[in-house]
């Protein structure tokens, strides 16, 4: 049974981003108010610490648990359909991973759309996982991200295993947007119930955005759109959507075509592991995903000790 906090919490979002989407703000004012309000709502849990960074020439964040070393780092990329979505708007949340993982984590505020339309967000994301790498040659690293983010880490991922990098040990997806030719089922059927994504347009806007109307690539592009790549062989992956979502069946179909383990939670919105601390679905599923990760990471150890 869904919890009643989790309820209050679906309505009140539903209302407020109803109410943001009336304002039909320009982009650049929509990005500043979601900041400000994210950064306001949002807290570090405690026990851990920040510290502002660069890595690949991008600016971001280390966020440590105490106790956490530097051999294993979960690199998080935040979502916000490529063209929103920064170090504030997801600090809180990737935050609340890495306390669940106990594992440093380093989120990237990555360039955003229109400005920098593809592959911009996923050269970025590449090179800060090379850095990563280069700072620590054999470092376990594991990807994760929510919407769009998840989506990019999965990108990452398919072009890590083109170029032959040493492959992360695990994804930890939350609600990924994995197919921006909006084809699947849900994005039309779950629609009325989504606070995010009441209807395509808006998922149409960022994908335009993404790809500069066309001209930067084609929705159906891998990179773009895993959802349409060959997804065998990627590491261990962990995939969490909630019930309540357009971007439910991409979702279903990534985890049916990677064989990847999937978890749908009733009565849940997008990215509502946002709210960690406030309800306790948001606290399953973090803990979930950081305990999926931990075990990769001690997986990856081992079998590096092993062949040591």
């Amino acid at each position: 049974m869904v919890s009643l906090k989790a309820r209050f919490f679906y309505h009140v979002v539903k209302r407020r981003l109803a109410k943001f989407r009336a304002l039909k703000l320009p982009l650049p004012e929509a990005r500043a108010l979601r900041d400000k309000a994210s950064a306001q709502l949002f807290k570090l849990p405690p026990g851990l610490s920040l510290e502002a960074a660069q890595l690949g020439g991008l600016p971001g964040e280390w966020l440590r648990p105490e106790g956490a070393g530097s051999a294993e780092v979960v690199l998080y990329l935040h979502g916000g359909g490529y063209v929103q979505g920064s170090l504030d708007t997801h600090r809180g949340l990737a935050a609340n991973l890495a306390r669940a993982s106990a594992a440093s984590t380093y989120i990237v505020g990555y360039r955003l759309a229109p400005e920098h339309p593809f592959p911009a967000a996923l050269d970025d994301a590449m090179a800060v996982y090379a850095a990563l790498q280069a700072q620590a040659p054999g470092r376990r690293i594991a990807l994760a991200g929510d919407s769009a983010g998840a989506g990019l880490a999965l990108a990452c991922a398919l072009r890590i295993r083109a170029e032959g990098r040493m492959a992360p040990v695990a994804l930890a997806l939350m609600s990924p947007w994995t197919d921006l030719s909006l084809s699947n089922a849900s994005h039309l059927s779950q629609a009325a119930v989504d606070p995010y994504f009441p209807n395509l347009s808006i998922l149409r806007g960022a994908a335009a955005a993404y790809l500069a109307d066309g001209a930067h690539g084609d929705v159906r592009d891998p990179l773009v759109s895993p959802q349409f790549a060959d997804l065998r062989g990627l590491p261990p992956t962990l995939i969490h959507v909630g019930e309540l979502e357009a971007l439910l069946d991409d979702s279903r179909v990534l985890a049916q075509k990677m064989g990847a383990a999937l978890a749908v939670y009733p009565g849940m919105w997008h990215v509502w592991q946002a709210f960690g601390g406030r309800f306790r679905e948001a606290d399953h599923s973090l803990a979930a995903l950081g305990a999926f990760v931990r075990r990769q990471f001690e997986a990856a150890a081992s079998a590096q000790n092993a062949a040591s």
